[in-house]
């Protein structure tokens, strides 16, 4: 009996480590730069610092590498994401924060980004609960405008 509990557990803390991955991911309406586009015009609306954007399939096309479209966009709110470096200075590996726009091979676009719980529990932060519920809520409305979702009542 104790055997089987433990195997039962064992496969449980297995299962709930390795199924988290920490990405939350979302069906796009649009095309890749578009979703972008789309993103980036939503967060300087609410005055959030874009920091750079970069297109892989560029830089894989200037190597003769052919890549479908994928698209990265660095953008942060030093009045949220600050708060985490005071608990932890190792979050600054994970932000500021970054959103991936990228399409499948059937055609697919998808946009991509990292959970704000999942960064604050890498590192071990878990005095910010506050933070990071503003930050999900506020990526999960910006992303759902992005990809064309109407906004949750």
């Amino acid at each position: 009996m104790n055997r089987l509990l433990v195997a039962v557990f064992s496969i449980f803390i297995f299962s709930t480590a390795s199924a988290g991955d920490g990405l939350v991911t979302k069906q796009s309406g649009f095309g890749a730069s578009e979703t972008l586009d789309r993103l980036e015009a939503v967060l300087k609306k609410k005055g959030i610092t874009i920091f750079a954007r970069v297109s892989h399939a560029g830089g894989a096309e200037g190597v003769g590498i052919e890549l479908r479209p994928t698209e990265l966009l660095i953008f942060g709110n030093p009045k949220l994401g600050s708060h985490f470096f005071t608990s932890n200075q190792t979050a600054g590996i994970d932000l500021p924060m970054k959103a991936l726009a990228w399409e499948d091979a059937d055609g697919q676009v998808w946009l991509t980004y990292n959970d704000p719980q999942y960064i604050a529990d890498r590192h071990g932060i878990a005095d910010r609960g506050e933070i990071v519920s503003k930050m999900t809520g506020a990526l999960d409305k910006m992303t759902n405008a992005a990809i064309g979702e109407p906004a949750k009542q």
